[in-house]
């Protein structure tokens, strides 16, 4: 079976409430979907491996996190566009979608995402999210505060590397701006590709890492 959710409209002053439908798929066991993605299922750039995260991850200088002051989102310009009037959202929700169908402002009408966070699929691309890997906020505390804006905005865009995916709206809210010490996905399947990714991010702009966010990090990479 395939787990497909939707919301109720809101009313009133009421949250929107969720759904879960569940789809009958040919040779798609319940068990499998709480694993792994579906097969057709495009993704991020592939993170390097474990051991050339590990490899990275001691490579990366210890600091404590720096200050907060003088951060906003709009440090980072997002999104830009990438192609004709396609921006970096609509391009990911595109790559990591299946079947889905654009109008001619670019913008997803229909499709399929699954949110490799949590195991959940959507049908609405109102219910997804384009993460940031490493948060914004957390990047400007390990270095993009000196950064310059061309930098700051080539990382909230960069979809050379494992730093955008398509997840869920409200995990990805839970999330935040958190590091590896304060959250991970809840789908543990998904956790070592995680701090692989987060750790190559964080390799490729010389950002630094805090001594609990390294031991997290080092602790999952073990693990994979």
């Amino acid at each position: 079976m395939t787990t497909l959710y939707a919301r109720h409209i809101r009313r009133g002053n009421s949250r929107p409430r969720r759904t879960t439908v569940l789809v009958p798929a040919v040779a798609l066991a319940l068990t499998s979907l709480l694993t792994s993605a579906p097969t057709a299922q495009a993704a991020p750039p592939t993170p390097v491996s474990a051991a050339t995260a590990r490899s990275y991850l001691g490579q990366l200088t210890e600091r404590a996190e720096g200050s907060s002051s003088g951060y906003s989102r709009s440090r980072f310009p997002h999104w830009i566009t990438q192609s004709g009037t396609c921006n970096t959202r609509e391009t990911v929700l595109k790559r990591d979608g299946r079947n889905v169908v654009q109008d001619a402002g670019c913008a997803a009408v229909s499709g399929t995402w699954y949110s490799e966070f949590d195991g959940a699929t959507w049908s609405a691309a109102s219910d997804v999210d384009i993460d940031h890997i490493v948060p914004l906020a957390e990047a400007w505390r390990s270095g993009a505060s000196s950064w310059t804006t061309a930098r700051r905005q080539a990382f909230a865009n960069d979809l050379s590397g494992p730093q955008l995916i398509a997840v869920t709206d409200n995990v990805n809210q839970a999330k935040g701006d958190k590091d590896p010490a304060e959250w991970l996905p809840p789908r543990t399947a998904y956790r070592c590709v995680y701090v692989r990714m987060w750790v190559q991010v964080k390799h490729s702009y010389g950002m630094t890492v805090d001594t609990a966010e390294k031991s997290a990090l080092r602790s999952t990479l073990n693990g994979c």
